[in-house]
């Protein structure tokens, strides 16, 4: 199973959003990351069928969505931003809802609403009004419609956005179990929630494709650049002013500040830092780390 971008491009009139991007994406969980006007949206929607781009096509085994159409529809999950659900159905009336509009038949979507249900651990609030959900349910529920009918491929614009840390963990580790044999894009700005799940991370900037790899590779092309001082709290405004700051805590005789940068810092006291994900997402997007 291949999901192939190729030459991708799209415009909206005079803005550039999505410019050149190639990408394959085989089985396993893409982590689709960029700041605000990066092009994300535009990319999803160009892949959930939304939009047409200007330039470039999509491929789905070697062929082109446009000309699949409900083929590619049928195989296809996605899961949007917004929460906006329907409050006054419940959440059997709104799968219900969602398995017609999928042109599922009444047997099979009894079957996959039961199992959908099971997985977002939803089965015993599935009476209740989706207008009673907390966000963490409303962001459960929207996952349970988007794996209906067994998708090969799975698009979750932001699944864990507001969310407190128990729901983020619980709906990472709901999408780490379906991934299995399944492309799954997880467009998202919390970094932690996808640093152990990823098989790729993908980084986009002003439409454009950064980079794309796994996170211990990308983690690699920083490492000798992650740094932390041992510093005194009258020293942090001058190193404010010389580092790209990723992190600020208290010790007992004074500040442990991790820092970015392209040189050692050798007019402080530091240690060389293993890089993380975050550290990787604020060196690629940051001006400050440009030789």
């Amino acid at each position: 199973m291949k999901l192939e971008i190729q030459q991708l491009t799209k415009s909206y009139g005079s803005l550039l959003a999505l410019n050149d991007i190639n990408l394959t994406l085989t089985p396993g969980i893409y982590a689709l990351l960029g700041s605000n006007g990066a092009g994300k949206s535009t990319l999803i929607n160009l892949l959930t069928g939304n939009l047409k781009p200007n330039k470039g096509k999509i491929l789905y085994n070697g062929k082109n969505i446009n000309d699949l159409k409900k083929d590619y529809h049928a195989i296809l999950g996605y899961m949007p931003q917004q929460q906006e659900l329907y409050e006054q159905f419940n959440a059997y009336r709104f799968l219900n809802y969602m398995a017609a509009l999928k042109g599922m038949d009444a047997k099979t979507a009894k079957m996959e609403i039961e199992n959908v249900l099971k997985i977002v651990n939803l089965q015993d609030d599935a009476h209740r009004l989706l207008g009673q959900y907390s966000g963490g349910m409303k962001q459960r529920i929207l996952i349970a419609q988007a794996i209906m009918n067994q998708p090969k491929i799975i698009i979750l614009d932001e699944p864990t956005a507001g969310l407190d840390p128990k729901e983020r963990i619980r709906i990472r580790n709901i999408i780490s179990k379906i991934a299995r044999e399944k492309i799954v894009l997880f467009a998202t700005h919390v970094v932690s929630d996808i640093e152990h799940i990823a098989k790729e991370v993908i980084l986009m900037k002003n439409g454009k494709l950064l980079d794309h790899r796994s996170p211990l590779e990308f983690c690699k092309t920083i490492q000798g650049k992650v740094f932390e001082l041992s510093i005194q709290e009258e020293e942090l405004k001058k190193v404010q002013g010389e580092f790209l700051i990723s992190n600020i805590s208290q010790q007992a005789n004074g500040l442990l500040v991790r820092i970015l940068a392209n040189q050692k810092p050798l007019q402080y006291q530091y240690i060389e830092a293993v890089a993380n994900l975050e550290d990787v997402y604020l060196y690629y997007f940051s001006d400050e780390m440009k030789d």
